[in-house]
């Protein structure tokens, strides 16, 4: 990794399971995408982060929600208020909301209030295969209720769906232009055969040609594989192609993404893989389209830290 090329890191993650509770990390059994998560199941505060990524520039993050008890969304940002107080990370917070509940909008104004917070992530109700073509929750008359609240909260929406509901998250985009939508790894490309790579990309594109969409290229492991530029240079430069380097964000996903690659493996995957792109598209996508696409003040953004 280039060192005078900064990251800000568009997806992360803090947690400590001996003070709070996450359902997904303490209760059994529960499913999950890479397998085995035991790994994981311990405190990872920002002095964690910052080794896992000592050999990077890392001028700022952006926290997203770690499925925090369901029952207390605003006891998490509380939280990340002592942690951005103790430690100055993350920079900016995404947080927990259900936007299809009948206190969703009084739980988004309470959300929004935190001067950190720049939007929600919600899994919407989802099928478990593409076969399947049922509607998602995304086309729930509740769920468009709540998500018409977060333009007039200046709230973005991260959206972590499977890619054969990308249709319908292209009809939210295209029925609330003014919402930024952000995709979250990727689309969850599981499949890396030719034929699940090639429905993947035409999902993908239909939410691409949509302006106010953007994604997070991250999430890219694969159970059982090492995190490697080969096995994801494909998915990586197909996206940029769609969406371009301006609405492109590289992101590590960790601690989760690391029980697939080290963040090294990770950020220098994505070094290697965009080595033809300018400085400026690389720029772009490393730091500069987090920063704006989020909203991170200068004074939240730190001079580059080397650990």
């Amino acid at each position: 990794m280039t060192k005078q090329l900064t990251i800000v890191d568009a997806h992360q993650h803090f947690w400590d399971p001996e003070r709070n509770y996450y359902p997904w990390l303490a209760d059994k059994p529960v499913a999950f995408r890479y397998g085995d998560y035991s790994a994981i199941k311990r405190r990872y505060l920002p002095d964690d982060y910052l080794r896992d990524a000592h050999n990077y520039h890392v001028a700022g993050t952006v926290y997203i929600e770690t499925e925090w008890d369901p029952r207390d969304p605003v006891g998490e940002m509380n939280y990340v208020a002592t942690l951005r107080r103790e430690t100055g990370f993350p920079s900016v917070a995404v947080a927990q909301a259900w936007l299809d509940r009948q206190d969703a909008i009084p739980l988004l104004e309470q959300i929004a209030a935190f001067d950190f917070v720049r939007g929600v992530r919600q899994k919407p109700r989802a099928n478990t295969a593409p076969q399947d073509g049922s509607p998602g929750g995304m086309m729930d008359a509740a769920w468009r209720d709540g998500f018409a609240a977060l333009n007039t909260l200046d709230l973005r929406y991260d959206l972590q769906t499977p890619w054969w509901h990308l249709h319908e998250a292209a009809d939210v985009a295209r029925a609330f232009p003014d919402t930024q939508i952000i995709l979250d790894h990727t689309g969850l490309p599981a499949d890396r055969g030719a034929d699940g790579v090639a429905a993947w990309a035409s999902a993908m594109a239909l939410l691409a040609a949509c302006p106010n969409a953007a994604v997070k290229i991250s999430g890219l492991g694969q159970p059982g594989q090492p995190w490697t530029a080969a096995s994801n240079r494909l998915v990586v430069l197909t996206t940029i192609d769609l969406f371009g380097p301006e609405r492109c964000m590289f992101a590590s996903n960790f601690p989760v993404d690391s029980l697939c690659g080290t963040f090294d493996a990770v950020f220098g995957g994505f070094d290697a893989i965009t080595q033809d792109f300018s400085d400026a598209e690389r720029q772009q996508m490393f730091s500069g389209n987090a920063v704006r696409i989020y909203g991170i003040p200068a004074d939240a953004l730190r001079a580059p830290l080397t650990g």
